[in-house]
């Protein structure tokens, strides 16, 4: 877990440190995991019914079709509404699966997330852009990177 961070408040903390733990582990962009989490603004326990009959399940808003591949591993749909840092795992792991394996720029395939239909797809995808910029920003604040440079005895 990561420590408290000041300038993120205390409801947003499990968020910030789940979403980067997760973004790790799946190999996926933070800034796009993160935007990703408050875009779907879920809670854990919530259930909310699509018009195709399908759930956004937790605090990722898991969709419930892609539960049919996650089944043969005993991965149901209460495990993706707990609380706590499982649900942005599940969803890091799917977003790294779009991001792999579907067509178009990364902000398409990242959009997929949400919807493969061209119309909802665009509009998640200028606000995910949106979102991911802002926490570029935060995140080079924060998690500075340094380039290592190996001198060599002449």
């Amino acid at each position: 877990m990561i420590e408290a961070l000041p300038d993120v408040p205390p409801a947003r903390q499990e968020l910030v440190s789940c979403a980067l733990g997760a973004a790790l582990a799946y190999d996926v962009p933070a800034n796009i995991l993160l935007a990703m989490a408050e875009k779907e603004a879920g809670k854990p326990g919530q259930w909310v019914k699509n018009s195709n009959g399908s759930f956004d399940v937790g605090t990722m808003q898991f969709n419930t079709t892609y539960l049919r591949d996650l089944t043969r591993y005993g991965i149901s749909a209460a495990d993706v509404a707990v609380p706590g840092c499982y649900p942005y795992l599940l969803a890091a792991w799917r977003i790294r699966g779009h991001l792999h394996n579907d067509a178009g720029d990364v902000w398409t395939r990242a959009a997929n997330y949400h919807s493969r239909t061209r119309r909802y797809n665009a509009a998640y995808r200028a606000d995910l852009m949106r979102r991911a910029s802002r926490w570029t920003t935060w995140l080079d604040a924060h998690f500075p990177t340094h380039d290592a440079v190996v001198e060599t005895n002449p």
